[in-house]
């Protein structure tokens, strides 16, 4: 509830829209505000250790393995889940253990987040109060509040987030697992402040939002994905982004994830010209300019359209270039 009260206090302060995730070794709690409406899920059912398994049957082994860079046995890959969920406070001791807990994470945010998306939907009429009775109750049809073309920020919490070697797997981790859409800011708790800011938000919001700011938040970057679908290969957009170090120009082909050194407390203008059938927040086919944020990680301009498409013939292939791309995993 804590962690729900700063997200609100951010978006109200700031005026804009957030998404939020806690994920734990039993749980995945979802936050979000979108337009000042406030919404919060728990999945209890899907988490890194204790609740791993269920991760595994629910999202099952294609869904997992499409993230994983190497080629591993189903029994396997079914052991090393079964060992965590046994042994829920080890930690990966190998480069190819910590890439399947990565696999993992990956599915158990994105069903998390799919479960999210499914409960905070407007209800039809004027009733604006909802009880639980109402979720169960209200009509499929009604549309979701979680427009991922109006996110400004995206913040991740959790040990499998918050403590990952490098925050380049925190960013990436929740890109593929998110899949922003436009031009989103994403960043992390870096020491779990947020349940301790967001008691303190309700006596003094100022202050908790100058902490959370300052002290809490490690920004990763920002996530320019423009949305739309084509051949893999073709350009989806020009780009063109004035960065401290000078102008970069470049063509952005679907399939392909470009990262641009833009650090932290750095801006740039960044200008992006979209294909006919693609979208960058301004609309499908128009160009748009704005100032992006900079990050411990970068300016990331992701090509892989939405939904991301991981065709089963060049999988490793694909994986590896993006790990690369990221420098996710070293040399």
């Amino acid at each position: 509830g804590a962690v729900g009260q700063i997200m609100q206090t951010i978006a109200r302060q700031q005026k804009i829209n957030v998404v939020g995730v806690d994920i734990g070794g039993a749980t995945t709690d979802v936050f979000s505000v979108f337009g000042e409406v406030f919404n919060r899920t728990v999945s209890a059912n899907l988490g890194m250790s204790y609740s791993i398994s269920n991760v595994l049957a629910e999202a099952g082994l294609e869904q997992i393995l499409r993230w994983v860079a190497f080629d591993i046995e189903e029994a396997d890959l079914r052991d090393r889940i079964k060992n965590k969920m046994i042994r829920p406070t080890t930690i990966p001791q190998l480069l190819q253990e910590l890439q399947v807990e990565q696999a993992i994470a990956r599915e158990a945010l994105r069903l998390a987040f799919v479960q999210h998306r499914e409960l905070a939907v407007g209800l039809k009429g004027v009733q604006s109060e909802r009880t639980l009775a109402d979720v169960f109750e209200q009509d499929a049809s009604g549309e979701s509040l979680i427009r991922m073309m109006e996110l400004d920020l995206l913040v991740g919490s959790g040990g499998v987030l918050s403590h990952a070697p490098s925050r380049q797997q925190s960013c990436a981790m929740l890109i593929d697992a998110f899949q922003p859409e436009g031009i989103t800011s994403l960043a992390v708790d870096s020491i779990f402040m947020m349940p301790h800011l967001g008691v303190l938000s309700t006596v003094d919001p100022q202050a908790a939002t100058e902490v959370f700011e300052r002290d809490c938040l490690v920004y990763l970057g920002t996530c320019a994905a423009p949305v739309g679908k084509g051949k893999f290969g073709e350009t989806c957009a020009q780009y063109t982004v004035d960065l401290p170090t000078g102008r970069q120009t470049g063509e952005l082909r679907i399939g392909e994830l470009v990262l641009l050194p833009l650090g932290e407390g750095e801006t740039a203008e960044l200008a992006l010209e979209p294909g006919r059938q693609w979208d960058v927040g301004a609309g499908i086919g128009q160009a748009l300019s704005t100032t992006v944020r900079g990050g411990v990680v970068g300016l990331i301009l992701d090509g892989r359209g939405r939904p991301i498409d991981i065709a089963d013939d060049d999988r490793l292939d694909r994986l590896a270039a993006w790990q690369r791309a990221l420098n996710l995993y070293g040399e």
